[in-house]
């Protein structure tokens, strides 16, 4: 019950890393509001986790649907402890001249410009209560960039640079930023960033983890809940590499 007492948001929380963060935040006592833009798959996630855990649809990208979604965790559960920032898109590799600029907008608005709205609103929260724990979700995109997948792997560089900001700006308040850097894992995002999924391009990128398998939604979500609970009240800044060693 390391989250016991906490209130959480998980954006994108319907399915993959969001949804395997949300399932261990409830199991170590939090209430979580999935924010998804899928609203079919946040209600099936929140549904499986009974009544602690609610869902929203939500548009990330816009600053009227975060303005809803941190109310709706005031109205729901009465308060907000944890903003995890999970939702993002990728594109599929190709030639960084080549990606179309509808796709490369998306890349931003996801990525990159939904976490500045969440920040510019759940930060005033957090500074008025003296606390508060924001998780972005990053990659090893952003330390280790694979070829053809540039905008994307610049999207997430763009998120450790935030977090560690942040966290510098922010920690006198009381406010810590973390990220987290997952290797490609069983998520829906796994056949975009391959291309295509077949036995042969599974074993091209997994030939290059140490361990041998892909990131996990349980491996994210145990690695979230150490970090957002008090137990890591010393770490912020810190951008955790959860890859099986793909970044050594």
């Amino acid at each position: 019950m390391r989250l016991e007492g906490k209130v959480a948001i998980v954006t994108g929380g319907g399915s993959g890393f969001g949804e395997g963060i949300a399932r261990k935040f409830v199991a170590e006592g939090a209430k979580v509001l999935i924010a998804d833009r899928d609203a079919a798959n946040g209600e099936r996630a929140a549904a499986a986790l009974g009544a602690n855990a609610r869902s929203l649809a939500v548009d990330v990208a816009k600053s009227a649907d975060v303005t809803r979604m941190l109310d709706a965790a005031q109205d729901l559960f009465g308060g907000l402890h944890i903003l995890v920032n999970n939702a993002g898109v990728a594109h599929a590799p190709q030639p960084l001249e080549g990606l179309p600029e509808d796709d490369f907008d998306r890349i931003v608005a996801v990525n990159i410009k939904a976490i500045y709205l969440a920040a510019a609103q759940v930060v005033p929260r957090f500074k008025q209560r003296k606390g508060g724990v924001i998780l972005n979700m990053a990659s090893t995109a952003g330390v280790s960039p694979r070829p053809r997948l540039t905008w994307y792997n610049a999207s997430k560089g763009w998120v450790i640079t935030a977090t560690r900001s942040m966290a510098v700006e922010l920690a006198p308040f009381g406010i810590r930023v973390v990220a987290l850097n997952p290797v490609a894992g069983e998520t829906p995002l796994l056949k975009t960033f391959m291309g295509e999924d077949t036995p042969e391009m599974r074993a091209k990128f997994l030939s290059t983890i140490p361990i041998g398998r892909f990131s996990t939604p349980e491996d994210l979500g145990n690695a979230a809940c150490f970090l957002c609970s008090d137990e890591a009240s010393m770490i912020t800044g810190v951008a955790m590499e959860v890859d099986g060693g793909r970044c050594i």
